[in-house]
């Protein structure tokens, strides 16, 4: 978890690629299946409901077998989406190994998500998801932490091998 640009994506890759996990990108689905109006919403930052988010979590769930290592990768992004997937736990659909939260400054985000060129990379858009990273995601970690989820926080700002490693280190 963390704000867009901290470098959750390139992390997830990495680690999906070199342990052979699946690996679960709700923008890159959402890029993929979203259509229409609700697309261009997407393109100008705004969220999909958390109704819409858990019917795809829950379709994509479905999809692979979920007693092996996986790597959700932008999800959840509400207190509602995290008490799902905590419940998905308790029922015992998949176990959660940790919750890795990537930081990174204001400026150092901005930077990488303007040079990755994306249309809906802009300075608003940029703007408005540090907002909301600090108004919603920062709760959701906090939630996480004291419904007992073990949370590793880890400087985004190191090289990518750096933020690897600690990643490595948090999940044991």
């Amino acid at each position: 978890m963390g704000v867009a640009g901290a470098g959750k994506s390139m992390q997830g890759k990495i680690l999906a690629d070199e342990h052979g996990y699946a690996w679960i990108s709700t923008g890159e689905i959402l890029r993929v299946l979203v259509t229409g109006k609700r697309r261009q919403e997407m393109l100008q930052g705004k969220l999909l409901s958390d109704e819409e988010m858990i019917n795809l979590m829950d379709k994509v769930l479905d999809l692979i077998d979920t007693k092996q290592e996986f790597v959700l990768d932008g999800f959840p992004r509400t207190v509602t989406q995290a008490d799902w997937l905590l419940q998905q736990v308790k029922k015992g659909r998949f176990s959660l190994s940790a919750v890795v939260h990537l930081t990174a400054s204001e400026e150092i985000v901005r930077e990488r998500l303007l040079g990755r060129g994306r249309q809906d990379d802009t300075e608003e858009a940029i703007a408005k998801r540090f907002s909301e990273y600090r108004s919603v995601t920062l709760p959701i970690i906090a939630h996480l932490k004291q419904e007992g989820a073990q949370v590793c926080d880890i400087d985004a700002a190191q090289g990518p091998r750096a933020v690897h490693d600690a990643i490595l280190s948090c999940i044991g």
